[in-house]
């Protein structure tokens, strides 16, 4: 787990890093699809992020939790370092981005396989500190396709970086399926996912919904679209009413439409 891990978070940072060194000061100032954040703000968001993995708190200009998009302690803490590098140029960010993930590959890279299995905090409760580093590369795919989608430079929607972040999507599918769209029991979900990533996801609502390997028997709902927009509607990056056209239902229509607008789920 551990050398896949940190294999995928250094080419993701690399793949980000590319990005960006190809883009115009002009982008840089490009409003992305989060909130309050353009282009650098992301890139700022990133960087905070894995400076405070470093151990470092970030600096306070100014009280920002009256933000409208600032809902709670762990989004202030991300808008405070977003703050901080609003100031800077897109060369000195740049700049910033590569040291703090450049000593981030450093500090995983010579950690130990007991280390990544070590229980820790995540965003998701408490886990392994391997799955906070899962959480982190879905994270920062799903930032570099908010840069992607901003700039009109579509990329890096497949390979280990896109398989991975997809794994951390269908960790939350059994809550999507049972908590936010509410499935009857005994009622069974797939999302046939058709590329760039392909997969077929299953649900089944027995006693609680779960992911499972196979159903017994066909879908009550299966819901056909891309994994780029699979992962752009979980992420809530997108109106889900506003591509249910790009989402093929079959089955159960009504439970298909619950479950195609719970999808959002991030925070």
């Amino acid at each position: 787990m551990k050398d896949t891990l940190v294999k995928a978070l250094t080419e993701e940072w690399a793949s980000i890093d590319a990005l960006l060194a190809e883009l115009p000061a002009a982008d840089w100032a490009r409003d992305t699809s989060l909130p309050g954040w353009s282009v650098q703000d992301v890139v700022s968001h990133v960087i905070g992020a894995e400076l405070g993995l470093a151990g470092e708190q970030p600096p306070v200009i100014k009280d920002v939790r009256d933000l409208p998009h600032v809902r709670n302690n762990i989004a202030a803490i991300n808008e405070l370092w977003v703050d901080w590098l609003r100031a800077e140029s897109p060369g000195e960010v740049l700049a910033r981005f590569r040291t703090a993930t450049g000593n981030r590959a450093e500090t995983l890279a010579a950690m130990t396989e007991d280390g990544f299995t070590a229980e820790s905090w995540t965003p998701s409760g408490q886990d392994t500190y391997g799955r906070y580093m899962r959480i982190r590369l879905f994270d920062c795919w799903m930032h570099e396709q908010d840069i992607r989608e901003a700039v009109g430079r579509a990329g890096n929607e497949d390979g280990l970086c896109a398989e991975l972040s997809v794994d951390e999507i269908t960790a939350a599918l059994g809550y999507v399926v049972g908590k936010k769209a509410g499935a009857p029991q005994g009622t069974s979900v797939t999302f046939a996912l058709t590329g760039p990533v392909e997969r077929e996801l299953h649900v089944l609502v027995d006693g609680r919904a779960a992911v499972v390997r196979e159903l017994p028997g066909p879908a009550t709902a299966t819901l056909a679209l891309s994994s780029s927009l699979f992962a752009r509607l979980c992420g809530g990056r997108t109106p889900v009413a506003e591509r249910l056209g790009a989402i093929r239902l079959e089955g159960d229509p009504e439970l298909g439409h619950r479950v195609a607008h719970a999808l959002p789920f991030t925070v």
